[in-house]
């Protein structure tokens, strides 16, 4: 597993590159064509590497890939590394298997589009970014990905430039989770300080084996909920999700499905080991976050008439169900008997 693990990423930004240099040779529609193999390639190693894990004892479930070192500047050692464990390549599966149908709707759906080559150029930058942010060993690699999903979103609910709300709805989403990007640098930041390492086994190995103080780890993970907060649209920066449906349907399907929003999820169960070990206030405010995110949205949703704009504020409400920890209960959480 470990020599092909590097592939689930590689092949969508072989097709980034490919689109860049020869997009416009290869037209409308084998640029879409393209793009949407590279995806299916992904997904056929991200089968192979989930079966691979089945194979192994559960205890083995988790195989470390480093490419090479990025960061050797003193005491801050960080490699650009892949951790292959059930989480990762369980979204990998979501990330690759889906976003291939949402490329293979897309040739029909922008077929004619001045710019189809572009559009999918963006599309398989947007799944190589989002396969490195949960592929990611460390905190720093994590936000590669972070940022370059961040980006692309960009690229994407804007497409159609002209129109002013496809535009200013672009913008919207860039600037909303540019504010949950600061606690994500915050994050690391104190983690560093606190554990020497950005890496997510020694930041969780240290929760687990009391070496992280109860005010670091509440700290930290309150920053990194707050980047999940932007990138998982809850309350209150939930308002760019609903204008992102001004971009073309393949991309609210790629947002709203098991992409994009869903990485604020993914990050909060990444580091629950940290969310198990902090202030006994913590767990529980993330859990009425999610839960008043719910009911808001949903109240949203039954007064809205663009059949779009209710999948988006569903969506708000269902992340809000996801949001809600699943570390150690917190002291007024019934007990199972």
């Amino acid at each position: 597993m470990a020599e092909v693990i590097w592939l689930i990423p590689a092949f969508p930004l072989f097709g980034f590159l490919v689109l860049v240099v020869f997009g416009r040779r290869l037209g409308d529609p084998l640029a879409g064509y393209f793009a949407t193999a590279m995806i299916g390639a992904s997904f056929v190693v991200s089968v192979a590497a989930f079966f691979d894990l089945l194979s192994l004892p559960a205890d083995e479930r988790s195989e470390v890939v480093t490419l090479f070192s990025w960061l050797p500047v003193g005491s801050l050692q960080v490699d650009m590394a892949f951790l292959a464990d059930p989480l990762s390549i369980t979204m990998c599966l979501f990330v690759t298997g889906v976003g291939a149908l949402i490329h293979l709707y897309a040739v029909g759906y922008m077929h004619g589009d001045a710019k189809f080559s572009k559009f999918f150029l963006y599309m398989n930058l947007f799944a190589f970014a989002m396969l490195v942010l949960v592929l990611g060993e460390n905190l720093l690699v994590t936000f590669l990905g972070w940022e370059g999903v961040g980006t692309c979103s960009y690229f994407l609910i804007a497409f159609w430039q002209t129109r002013q709300s496809a535009a200013t709805a672009g913008k919207k989403a860039f600037v909303t989770n540019r504010v949950g990007d600061f606690g994500f640098m915050l994050a690391m930041f104190l983690a560093f300080g606190a554990v020497g390492s950005l890496s997510y086994t020694v930041l969780n190995g240290a929760a687990e084996e009391g070496l992280l103080a109860v005010t670091t780890a509440t700290a930290i993970g309150g920053l990194l909920f707050l980047g999940a907060v932007g990138k998982s649209a809850q309350l209150p920066l939930y308002f760019w999700l609903p204008d992102a449906m001004e971009g073309p349907t393949p991309v609210s399907a790629l947002i709203h499905a098991a992409t994009m929003v869903t990485a604020g999820v993914f990050l909060m169960v990444r580091v629950n080991p940290v969310l198990a070990v902090s202030a006994d206030w913590l767990l529980p405010m993330i859990a009425w976050i999610g839960a008043i995110t719910a009911l808001f949205a949903a109240t949203i949703a039954v007064a809205q008439n663009d059949i779009k704009r209710v999948l988006a504020y569903s969506t708000v409400s269902q992340l809000g169900y996801m949001s809600s920890p699943s570390g150690r209960a917190p002291t007024w959480w019934p007990s199972s008997t």
